[in-house]
């Protein structure tokens, strides 16, 4: 296997969800989708510490009830069962029975404590669950460790995704390598705030549910959190990570010395896969990093960041190759965060067209090229302070209307 060195951590490019130790995934057709993948779950050899957020939206769905009810139990998560094609979301009382019954069918098949599983589903709202598919799929699921059992699972969670999200790390902690793995989906109503957005971590770290779920409220603030696509936040939105302690190092807590080593390889595998997300968002050609400095705080910073690369104005000229940094500075004006106006800088990858709220001439000829790129970067810098951040997005294309104007069919 090729390893990337990166700093502490090390990218494995060809790891996946099932890379660390203990982890096995599987993918069927149960017949929700005409012919794709469509039901897949992530088993640990033992029951994880578990960790999870949410959409904030008021409508949360049932699997995602059915899973903070499993979470909170005990803090231990053996599997989670995810389908595509249909949301389970506005559903009422059946929707939640449905989501109640897809854990207990897995628990079943499994041998699992129905509590140790967590339930995620991903498409059309307002639909009811095609049970008896649901019942018969998990039958058919026979999780394995091999490249093509990771890839059944990740092409099971797609919707409108072209492709499918993935990545892995390593790490020397305590002397021993940690390994984690990610796995997510998302491409339309995007805009997290912790779209459609699921993501599975793995882990064989030893930690518990209580620094786990510190570790990923702080980083997901700084990676899910700031990826936007359309602005809409979705009603089934969760980040969800297994740690099964199978790597036999001793405890993580934020008082160990490899602490910041854990924090660095979850914060890593974050942004891989919330970067992909935005690269795939419904019709876009090119991804899109806003890197903001000089605010007052962090917090700012992000702010700023995704309130520029979520413009629909600064989508569109991108898409269009137009170096229109007046749209960038429209975002910026219309952000909460109180800026001075008159000590801004602007650069649209190396071409600085902006220096302290002064015009500079540039190259339009030179500003389009970089503009056909398939990643772009935009920096600003406010000068008001130490804060930085960055938020990821993508460009908005004609595709977008059409894919969204006929989802349901």
């Amino acid at each position: 296997m090729q390893l990337v060195s990166q700093t502490e951590v090390t990218e494995l490019p060809t790891g996946s969800i099932i890379t660390p130790k203990g982890f096995t995934a599987a993918g069927v057709h149960a017949g929700l989708r005409y012919s794709k993948k469509d039901l897949g779950i992530i088993l640990s050899d033992t029951p994880a510490q578990c960790a999870a957020v949410y959409t904030t939206s008021h409508f949360q769905a049932a699997p995602l009830k059915v899973t903070q009810e499993s979470i909170a139990a005990d803090g231990l998560i053996q599997a989670v069962i995810v389908n595509s094609a249909c949301a389970n979301a506005c559903t009422g009382d059946q929707g939640l029975k449905d989501a109640y019954q897809m854990r207990k069918s897995a628990a079943d098949k499994f041998n699992l404590k129905e509590q140790h599983v967590a339930v995620a589903s991903t498409g059309v709202i307002g639909e009811y669950m095609q049970m008896d598919k649901i019942e018969e799929g998990i039958k058919m699921l026979k999780p394995g460790n091999e490249a093509l059992h990771s890839e059944d699972f990740q092409t099971a969670i797609l919707t409108t995704d072209l492709v499918m999200k993935k990545c892995c790390y390593s790490a020397v902690i305590d002397g021993k390598t940690v390994t984690m793995g990610g796995s997510a989906k998302g491409s339309g109503m995007i805009h997290p705030n912790m779209a459609t957005m699921l993501a599975f971590i793995t882990t064989d770290a030893n930690i518990d549910c209580g620094d786990l779920q510190f570790a990923l409220k702080q980083v997901t603030d700084r990676t899910f959190n700031q990826i936007t696509v359309d602005g809409d936040t979705s009603t089934n939105d969760m980040v969800l990570v297994m740690a099964n302690g199978t790597s036999g190092i001793n405890k993580l807590s934020p008082n160990h010395p490899d602490w910041d080593v854990f924090i660095q390889m979850l914060s890593q595998t974050s942004e891989s896969l919330a970067k992909q997300i935005a690269k795939d968002g419904e019709g876009a050609t090119k991804l899109i990093e806003v890197e903001v400095s000089g605010t007052k705080s962090d917090d700012d910073a992000r702010m700023i960041a995704k309130q520029i690369v979520g413009s629909n104005l600064v989508k569109t000229a991108i898409y269009g190759a137009d170096a229109n940094w007046g749209r960038i500075i429209g975002a910026i004006g219309q952000s909460q965060p109180a800026i001075d106006p008159s000590s801004v800088d602007i650069a649209i990858g190396p071409i600085v067209m902006l220096k302290n709220s002064v015009p500079l001439a540039f190259s339009e000829e030179e500003a389009k090229e970089y503009l056909s790129n398939a990643a772009i970067q935009i920096t600003v810098n406010l000068h008001q302070g130490a804060g930085k951040g960055k938020a990821w997005g993508c460009d908005l294309s004609y595709d977008y209307v059409k894919i969204n104007a006929s989802y349901r069919t």
